[in-house]
């Protein structure tokens, strides 16, 4: 596996329901089922969404073509939901999981007795990513998600400028996760490759602002876990020159800092999971205008 390859597989949940696409339940399932059929279909990972929906879900997945609903695997399925739903969604995967199953569970904790509840809910039986408040140091509660067997969740934008976090917090969160061991996902705000200044939503009068890159993200977190420092690699985040980043057979470059193939394939392994993006072709076909876009296997 090339580096490319191995940073970039199965690296984007589908989150088309949720803001600023927001689709209909039937469209959002269709074009899942459409790009896990697509030529891109190895970036592609879980299908995101509240655990509310879940019963529309089935009826909208269940309406498919039968030759568009048959696979090898079941969907896997990221739910957004709390302690409280364990019940419901063990119930879901006892009755759909040779189709659909719940994959990973993403809630959210205020508190250590938060990612307790969440621990004692799923913690052993299912992957759970806790996203934590945005506004506070990182560490405190990373440490209590690590000792719980829970993964951690960054928010990494939205629909408003004043969503995304700095790159000091973004770095703080990812370093954190490293030295303590824990794997995180990001969401939101990462539908381009490069960190630059693009529309928020998809309105034709739609406020601009800058967001991150996935790459900018996920290149940091696969060389933070090669041993890089952190403070080398804040400009990362910041970085918007496409040729700064390059790849080989061999491995991953960002100027002067390097993986090995094998390093990003460990790191995408066990520690920096996927991003959340309501868009799957927009990550698909900017890496295409870029040339990074891998041969479909």
């Amino acid at each position: 596996m090339t580096a490319l390859t191995a940073l970039l597989d199965g690296l984007v949940d589908y989150a088309g329901l949720f803001p600023p696409a927001a689709l209909p339940m039937d469209e959002a399932v269709r074009n899942y089922a459409a790009y896990r059929a697509g030529e891109s279909h190895a970036m592609l990972a879980r299908f995101v969404l509240p655990v509310a929906r879940l019963a529309q879900f089935v009826e909208a997945a269940s309406a498919l073509p039968s030759d568009t609903r048959a696979s090898a695997a079941p969907w896997p399925l990221a739910v957004l939901s709390g302690a409280s739903d364990a019940v419901t969604l063990d119930a879901f995967d006892a009755t759909h999981g040779s189709r659909w199953r719940v994959d990973t569970v993403e809630a959210k904790a205020e508190d250590a007795a938060g990612v307790a509840a969440l621990a004692a809910a799923f913690g052993g039986r299912r992957t759970v990513y806790v996203e934590l408040p945005a506004n506070r140091e990182p560490a405190y509660l990373i440490a209590d998600v690590g000792a719980a067997g829970l993964r951690a969740k960054i928010r990494t934008g939205g629909v408003t400028v004043d969503a995304f976090p700095s790159p000091m917090q973004v770095m703080a969160f990812i370093a954190a996760c490293v030295s303590l061991g824990v794997p995180f996902k990001a969401t939101a705000g990462l539908h381009h490759p490069l960190r630059g200044e693009y529309a928020l939503t998809y309105a034709t009068d739609a406020p601009r602002g800058t967001m991150y890159g996935f790459l900018n993200v996920f290149v940091a977190a696969v060389l933070l876990h090669a041993g890089h420092a952190p403070g080398a690699l804040m400009p990362l985040l910041e970085e918007s020159d496409a040729s700064a980043i390059a790849f080989t057979d061999d491995a991953l470059r960002w100027r002067d800092l390097s993986a090995t193939s094998a390093q990003v394939a460990a790191a995408r392994a066990t520690f920096a999971g996927s991003f959340g993006s309501c868009s799957f072709m927009e990550p698909v076909q900017d890496l295409a205008a870029l040339s990074l876009l891998p041969t479909s296997r």
